[in-house]
């Protein structure tokens, strides 16, 4: 049996979420139809991480075992060509058997994006959150900072508890302008159930002028889910890149 890593795109708009549910259409249930398409056999995917219902990919990173004996090239020309127009594969490698998707990652980083020109672009509806009000984008990156480093995010975490731990590090968080539209950048070793959209409608509150740059800080020590902000739409968020 070989393992094939592959990374896809996905526009997660009329998707259930990554993982496969019954009688709702998912990224893993139309990439596994692919697959057994081209190979005779469905495989068992496995994803670097589950996205949400709504939530879009841009370096979703996939394996699976086959027997197969086609070359990496053929998996991406063959599977791009039998899967619908909102999903892609953007490359595929033969890997050793012990590598793992979920496993192996290192780090992953979100992009959340705001469209914040005070009329919602239509063309964008589909993949950003939009905010009318001019949002204060340097008070909303130091309000972020005091969310580096190595913490329990529990504040930033729904339906808990969903993991053993809420301990997590994040190791890069930055909020940029970028002409009418706002990027919240969050890379970290691993994530919690809706954090980075729990994290980017706390720091909105921050650059709406509605929150201190310091209550950020006071949310994340609270360790309470309701003493942070809302989640954000699921809309503006995008897995930009798993590292291994």
């Amino acid at each position: 049996m070989r393992n094939i890593k592959l990374e896809l795109s996905y526009d997660g708009t009329d998707f259930h979420g990554w993982q496969r549910q019954p009688d709702h259409r998912t990224v893993q249930q139309v990439l596994e139809e692919a697959i057994e398409q081209l190979t005779g056999v469905c495989p068992a995917t496995n994803a670097s991480g589950r996205t949400d219902a709504g939530v879009h990919a841009l370096g979703q990173v996939v394996h699976f075992y086959t027997a197969s004996r086609h070359p990496p090239e053929v998996f991406v020309k063959a599977l791009n060509a039998m899967l619908p127009d909102d999903v892609r594969i953007r490359g595929a490698w033969e890997m050793p058997q012990s590598f793992h998707a979920t496993l192996d990652a290192r780090a992953k980083l979100y992009r959340y994006v705001v469209d914040n020109h005070p009329f919602a672009d239509p063309f964008q509806r589909r993949y950003s959150y939009h905010v009318h009000q001019q949002l204060d984008v340097a008070a909303m990156h130091r309000a972020a900072q005091s969310l580096r480093g190595r913490h329990d995010f529990h504040s930033f975490e729904t339906q808990w508890p969903n993991r053993t731990s809420s301990v997590r590090t994040i190791t890069h968080i930055a909020v940029n302008r970028m002409n009418d539209f706002v990027w919240i950048d969050v890379e970290a070793d691993g994530f919690l159930y809706n954090m980075v959209r729990s994290i980017s409608g706390t720091i909105l509150l921050v650059g709406k002028g509605r929150w201190p740059e310091e209550r950020v800080a006071e949310a994340l020590k609270a360790e309470d889910r309701r003493e942070a902000g809302p989640t954000a739409p699921p809309q503006g968020l995008f897995l930009v890149r798993v590292q291994y």
